[in-house]
């Protein structure tokens, strides 16, 4: 995943909104209306939270007549978290490296 998607899934995750609609697909597909109905905003705010989803890869969109269907697309949360697991690991090793030297050279703990 490139610098700028990565920005964009982080960005779009970022709002409590958008964080609520992924969950509420987690439980399947729906259509837009159904996406909209706990949130107290307008269609065109609405619109708006989908588009910065599609736009980081967290959703897909469908027609189906005259009715939009949203579902999670996966591969996009998948790939961020990748990119957390990998710094996660790599700052876990850095901090025990340095709890290792400190222990190794009598450092005192001053919590």
């Amino acid at each position: 995943m490139n610098q700028n998607q990565l920005d964009l899934v982080f960005g779009a995750l970022s709002d409590a909104t958008r964080r609520g609609m992924l969950a509420q697909l987690s439980g399947g597909v729906c259509n837009v209306s159904s996406l909209a109905k706990p949130y107290a905003m307008s269609q065109p705010a609405v619109s708006k939270h989908l588009r910065v989803l599609e736009r980081a890869g967290l959703i897909e969109r469908t027609r189906h007549g005259r009715e939009n269907f949203v579902r999670v697309n996966a591969k996009a949360a998948q790939e961020a978290s990748n990119w957390i697991t990998h710094y996660t690991k790599f700052w876990k090793a850095q901090f025990d490296a340095v709890e290792d030297y400190l222990q190794k050279t009598g450092a005192k703990n001053e919590h």
